[in-house]
């Protein structure tokens, strides 16, 4: 089929129309009527329409529900191999972000150019399309939330397409049964009856029969709320049920959960549960991995983010005792003491489409970066003749963040990256390297795409986000042995590959401050500088790598508060010239307006790149010892 070919679907409302048995087909759209996929095409599924749903109608909501699901299983199988199958789906403000990807990267001489979309509107009519690349079913209780979870982990280790158990006629799972897809695994009786009583029960099944056997990549891991969704889908984005976000994760037969990180408290969404019972599966599940990933040898690369406005905080009506930044800190503390970073699809810009598809991107062997010398910053006046910093100037440099998810980078490129204003001022854009085994096309335009004014450091806290600080022994949590120097040579690589030398900002959270061993272990991949919460006295140097305690944040909305922001700390200290600033998600725009007024009201402020201030906070660490 050519591009902008429409798929009939006068059958599928006909079918729609009609009664349909959980047991028995009654109707199967004869194969000659559905499309060959031929080389060069790709099946494009059109899911838009659910954007509009009402999430106030529950029926619409499960409608919604089923069909994401049902679309991300399937595309995270048929994709494991080779880009078969894209789903339009995923807006980020007025943009449709998964038409922007498509159309970069289909324009001629790109990757994409030159594929034709097969165009279908249905997910059982995809699954019908796509029927020979996949081997059934798995069916899950809409009475027991985890087993959506575990359904997602299934539908990869298994090849199969996950799908609630709903015997409502015109139902997505009546409709598959009636297209003859088969049931493979049941994690529901088949008369809709529970076949687990909770999601201790849930897990514990999971873990027996698929984790602990090897079964799962246990180097991946999704970590996605379950079909709670539901239960209050307006507490966030449409989208953040994070369905869509499942492919890549299924595509590399991952392991799914949705566990509390609280010792302290019974599960938000299982008040009645034990308490801290969600806290023993969740370190009994990175426990295994840890094991299977050669006693940490690998990191496990875990996908997703609390769901704080849903589940395990005190925010709004959701009835914990922690607020959502204490239930961030405390997830992270947790998977680093196993050797597991998250890539972190926070709330906001949560929702990731197509990353089993974008995974077979292309990428240049290495990607490289300029940095400044000494000469250049005798010539502008920032160092002095004999190599000592301008002490008359006061040196300022932004964190322009967070981009630590793989999500976040997929959504805000087209209203952040894209601002006209970028490359007008200079700005220090931090991206963890390990997103691009997500977003690989988002890091390869961003890189390629670069002005002199724009420069790459590592998100926190690397390649990936954990605490650093519990890597280190004695790891109070875990009990396992160091980790530091398996982050170093998971790290190095990938700072290599996108020219990396600087981590701009490194949470510590709950954990300890770095030790010296894991100080020197930064040094090895990121020594031009890394920017820690805890770290002693205000800077030193580490194997000539400096170490900046990290400032405040200058993320106010308005560039006069900025301002005002930046000029009140900039007069606190006269002896250290220094100062870091973050801000998030804040566009091109943004930051020169905050420039802009900081030249006019005051000049001693040096505005400066991140090479220029790394390379002078060393000249003056190394000259003021």
């Amino acid at each position: 089929m050519k591009a902008g070919i429409k798929i009939m679907t006068t059958l599928l409302l006909a079918v729609l129309a009609l009664s349909l048995s959980a047991c028995k087909p009654e109707y199967t759209i004869p194969s000659s009527e559905l499309p060959t996929l031929h080389e060069g095409e790709v099946l494009w599924l059109d899911l838009t329409k659910w954007n509009s749903a009402s999430i106030s109608d529950t029926t619409e909501v499960k409608k919604l529900w089923d069909a994401i699901h049902i679309s991300s299983t399937l595309q995270g199988n048929v994709n494991r191999e080779k880009p078969v199958l894209y789903l339009d789906y995923v807006n980020a403000e007025k943009t449709n972000t998964d038409e922007y990807w498509w159309d970069i990267f289909s324009k001629g001489g790109e990757w994409l150019s030159g594929k034709e979309k097969v165009v279908v509107y249905d997910p059982v009519k995809a699954c019908e399309i796509l029927r020979d690349r996949i081997k059934g079913l798995v069916v899950y209780d809409p009475k027991v939330p985890a087993t959506s979870c575990v359904a997602s982990m299934v539908a990869g280790v298994e090849d199969l397409v996950a799908v609630r158990y709903d015997a409502t006629p015109g139902s997505f799972y009546t409709r598959l049964i009636a297209h003859g897809f088969e049931p493979k695994v049941w994690l529901v009786n088949q008369d809709g009856s529970s076949k687990f009583t909770s999601k201790t029960d849930t897990y514990r099944w999971a873990i027996d029969n698929y984790l602990k056997p090897g079964k799962c990549n246990t180097e991946y891991m999704g970590y996605y709320i379950d079909q709670c969704w539901m239960k209050n889908p307006g507490a966030s984005t449409k989208n953040h049920h994070q369905l869509s976000n499942h492919d890549f994760f299924v595509s590399q037969r991952a392991f799914f959960f949705d566990l509390s990180p609280w010792d302290d408290e019974a599960a938000t969404d299982d008040p009645d549960g034990e308490v801290g019972g969600d806290y023993r599966t969740l370190k009994e599940i990175l426990l295994e991995a840890y094991h299977h990933n050669g006693d940490g040898d690998k990191f496990c690369h875990i996908g997703g983010f609390p769901a704080w406005a849903y589940k395990y905080s005190n925010h709004s009506k959701v009835g914990g005792c922690h607020t959502p930044v204490e239930t961030e800190w405390k997830f992270a503390e947790i998977i680093g003491e196993y050797n597991a970073f998250k890539d972190a699809d926070a709330i906001a810009y949560g929702a990731m489409a197509n990353a089993s598809f974008w995974q077979h991107f292309p990428l240049q062997e290495k990607y490289t970066q300029k940095w400044v010398t000494r000469e250049a910053l005798k010539e502008k006046g920032y160092l002095n003749q004999d190599g000592t910093v301008n002490m008359s100037k006061r040196f300022v440099l932004l964190y322009v963040g967070d981009y630590d998810a793989a999500s976040w980078i997929y959504q805000t490129t087209t209203s952040i990256f894209d601002d006209p204003m970028r490359g007008t001022v200079p700005m220090m854009w931090s991206v963890s390297p390990i997103l691009c085994r997500r977003a690989p096309m988002a890091m390869h335009y961003m890189w390629t795409h670069a002005t002199e004014n724009d420069y790459f450091a590592a998100a926190d806290n690397g390649a990936g986000y954990l605490n650093p600080g519990s890597l280190e022994e004695p790891r109070r949590i875990s009990n396992l042995p160091s980790g530091v120097a398996q982050w170093a040579a998971h790290c190095k690589p990938w700072y290599e590959k996108w020219g990396i030398t600087v981590t701009g900002f490194i949470i510590d959270g709950n954990a300890r401050k770095m030790s010296d061993e894991g100080l020197k272990a930064y040094a090895t991949f990121s020594p031009n500088g890394i920017v820690p919460q805890l770290v002693d006295g205000q800077a030193r140097l580490v194997d000539g790598m400096p170490v900046l305690k990290s400032g405040g944040s200058s993320g106010e909305d308005r560039t006069e508060d900025a301002v005002r922001n930046i000029q009140s700390a900039t007069k606190a200290h006269t002896d250290f010239p220094f100062y870091w600033f973050r801000a998030v998600l804040k566009t091109p725009t943004w930051y020169a307006g905050v420039k802009e007024g900081l030249d006019k009201q005051s000049p001693e402020i040096v505005w400066t790149t991140g090479p220029e201030f790394f390379e002078l906070l060393k000249c003056y660490l190394e000259t003021s010892k």
